[in-house]
C-alpha cells in the first residue's frame, strides 16, 4: 500500500499505527517522527513564511477573500507516487490543503486512490480518525493497542486528580495573538482533562477571536499561549513579545507558559495526550513530575 499524507496529524497517526514503511508523501509541514523527513514533499504554503502572526492573519485573509487556497498540491508529483490512499482533512482550510481540492484530485488519478478524511474536534473524535485511517491501513491491531495506551494514559491524569481532590485553577489557551483567538476544538477538552477550567473556550467549536478586555476580566490564573503551527521557541518568542507590549500587562502576577503547539495542541492526531499531560503536569505541579522542557517553558 501506499499512502500521501496531506496532514501533519494524519502522518503521526499512520507512524505511531507502525506504517511509515507504507508512507510515500507527506506535505511541507509534516515534521513529526523525524523518520518522516525522508519522504517527498507534495505540498506548499502561499503564506509568507514568518512567525509574525498579523501579518499571516493578513495573507490569510487576502487569500480568502480572492478564492485563492492558502494550500497547493503538488499533482505531478503526487501521480508519480501512485498512491493507493490519500489522507487529508474537512476541519479547517486554515490549516491544511482543503479536502475539495484533495477529491478533485482523487478524481484525475489512475486508478483512482481512496479518499480518507479527518475530522475529529474532540478527543472521541481523534481517536474515530485513528480508527478511520488504521481501517484504510487494514492495521485493526495496532489500532486497538495505541487507543488502549491512549486511553490508559488519560485515565491516569483522571485518577490522579480524582485522589487528590485537586482545585482547577482558570486557564486560558492562546491560539493565535493578533488578533487574539482561543483556543476551540479539542484544546477545552484537553484543560477539563488536565484539571483546569477553560475561562472562554468552548468544546468541540471552533476558535473564535476575543477582544483583550474580555479575556482579562475572564480572570484566567494560568495563561497558555500556543499558536497554531507554532513550536515551542517560537510560541516562547512570541508570549515574550505579547508580555512587553501595554495591552497585555494585565498578565503581571499571573503564570504564563509557551507550549508546543505543533506538539501538543495544534494537531488533531494522539499527540492531544501529551497535550494533556503536559498540562496537569502545569496546573497540578505536586502531583505530576515536572513538565519536559521540550514541551512548555513557564515565562512567568
Amino acid at each position: 500500500m501506499r499512502i500521501v499524507s496531506l496532514l501533519p496529524a494524519a502522518t503521526e497517526i499512520v507512524a505511531l499505527l507502525g506504517a511509515t514503511d507504507h508512507l510515500v508523501g507527506i506535505t511541507h509541514e509534516c515534521d513529526y517522527p523525524d523518520i518522516v523527513g525522508s519522504r517527498a514533499r507534495v505540498t506548499k504554503s502561499a503564506i509568507p513564511n514568518t512567525h509574525d502572526p498579523a501579518a499571516i492573519d493578513a495573507a490569510v485573509r487576502t487569500q480568502n477573500e480572492e478564492g485563492l487556497a492558502l494550500f497547493a498540491l503538488d499533482e505531478t508529483r503526487i501521480r508519480a507516487l501512485h498512491p493507493d490512499v490519500l489522507l487529508t482533512q474537512a476541519l479547517c482550510d486554515v490549516c491544511a490543503v482543503r479536502e475539495s481540492d484533495v477529491r478533485a484530485l482523487a478524481t484525475r488519478i489512475t486508478p483512482q486512490p481512496q479518499v480518507v478524511t479527518l475530522g475529529g474536534t474532540s478527543l472521541e473524535g481523534i481517536y474515530d480518525d485513528v480508527r478511520n485511517v488504521g481501517t484504510a491501513l487494514g492495521v485493526a491491531d495496532e489500532v486497538e493497542e495505541l487507543l488502549a495506551g491512549l486511553h490508559d494514559r488519560v485515565k491516569h491524569v483522571h485518577d490522579t486528580l480524582k485522589a487528590a481532590q485537586a482545585p482547577r485553577p482558570r486557564v486560558a489557551l492562546v491560539e493565535w495573538t493578533s488578533p487574539v483567538y482561543l483556543a476551540g476544538h479539542w484544546g477545552p477538552e484537553q484543560i477539563k482533562r488536565a484539571g483546569g477550567i477553560d475561562v472562554l473556550g468552548t468544546a468541540g467549536a471552533h476558535s473564535v477571536p476575543v477582544a483583550l478586555d474580555v479575556l482579562r476580566e475572564a480572570d484566567p490564573e494560568i495563561v497558555l499561549f500556543a499558536p497554531c503551527g507554532y513550536s515551542l521557541q517560537h510560541a516562547a518568542a512570541e508570549a515574550r513579545h505579547c508580555l512587553a507590549q501595554p495591552e497585555w500587562k494585565w498578565l503581571a502576577h499571573r503564570a504564563v507558559w509557551a507550549l508546543d503547539a505543533n506538539g501538543l495542541t495544534s494537531r488533531p492526531g494522539p499527540r492531544v495526550v501529551d497535550g494533556i499531560e503536559a498540562m496537569a503536569r502545569i496546573f497540578h505541579p505536586t502531583l505530576f513530575s515536572p513538565v519536559a522542557s521540550t514541551h512548555a517553558v513557564r515565562l512567568q
